[in-house]
């Protein structure tokens, strides 16, 4: 299975579940009053849109090149996972942090903070398998990283900003029924806004954390380290190439751009020599089928 396929599998898997936990949510809301729950349900709400917009821009990524955009437009996806990233800091951590605020200075006792807590342990259930689903698919990739190594080096931008909200979401709602219980407990109110404001500044470290590295994406990054040195050790062990001067790659999307500087071995003529090229080129192809562009510069020279 392809990359993007994983990628898409998960998006749609997180989607049926946050837009499950979003009307639950709201009727929880509604019903209880809860701040902490409004938090919730907006920030799922939003997490709904961000994975429809991870799934625009994986449809655009996959658009042919053009004059104006020769190598594509497989960065696309990095352009919307940012748009996402921007819209879990403000529409998600702002709005939270911005509601508890305000229910500090107009506290209203919870309603029904049984079927609030019921909603919210739903919610995790629900994320808990949204989590699994991500995981799942991150897991075909990741082989002996931690996952914190993947999240710093992985170039699928989608899943990152989907392991990122997946994380941020489950950890909301533990927060959230961890603040309304406190509100019951205690029959302080303000524990419920104390919430909203928790799920708030979490949701903002993780936008700042999953923006970071799309960030990096988006200005630019060779392709991950292993496929990096993976590639460099097959084109060392072709027998046409006696001494790889450079390497350069560019993640372009699920495709990547190959640039190959290389002293060659002498070859008996130059039809000789581009079959050697040639050659070298397929077998890399053939090796790391994610290569789309391939630019080989030889020389001769002892």
């Amino acid at each position: 299975m392809s990359a993007s396929s994983d990628s898409l599998k998960s998006i749609f898997f997180a989607l049926g579940a946050n837009f499950a936990i979003a009307i639950a949510k709201t009727v929880g809301a509604v019903f209880t009053g809860s701040s902490s729950m409004l938090a919730e349900a907006i920030h799922s709400y939003a997490d709904c849109g961000n994975q429809g917009l991870l799934i625009w821009g994986l449809k655009e990524a996959k658009k042919a090149p053009t004059a104006d955009h020769p190598l594509g437009y497989g960065k696309a996806i990095y352009f919307w996972s940012f748009i996402v990233a921007l819209m879990l800091f403000s529409m998600g951590g702002l709005f939270s942090i911005y509601e508890g605020v305000h229910k500090l200075h107009d506290t209203e006792p919870v309603k029904y903070a049984g079927v609030a807590m019921a909603i919210l342990a739903f919610g995790v259930v629900a994320e808990s398998v949204s989590l699994w689903g991500c995981l799942r698919e991150i897991n075909k990739g990741r082989g002996t990283q931690t996952l914190w190594q993947w999240f710093r080096r992985s170039r699928q931008s989608e899943l990152i900003v989907v392991l990122g909200e997946d994380l941020a979401a489950l950890g909301g709602l533990v927060a959230a029924l961890g603040f309304i219980g406190l509100a019951v407990l205690t029959g302080n109110p303000m524990w419920d806004a104390i919430g909203s404001i928790a799920i708030g500044v979490l949701l903002v470290i993780v936008a700042i954390l999953v923006g970071t590295e799309v960030k990096s994406l988006l200005v630019g990054q060779s392709a991950e380290p292993t496929v990096l040195a993976a590639m460099r050790a097959h084109i060392a062990a072709q027998p046409e190439v006696a001494q790889i001067y450079n390497l350069l790659t560019q993640q372009l999307g699920n495709d990547v751009m190959v640039a190959v500087k290389a002293r060659m071995a002498p070859q008996p003529s130059d039809v000789a020599l581009i079959d050697a090229i040639n050659r070298v080129e397929a077998g890399l192809r053939v090796a790391f089928p994610s290569i789309r562009w391939i630019f080989f510069e030889p020389d001769l020279k002892d």
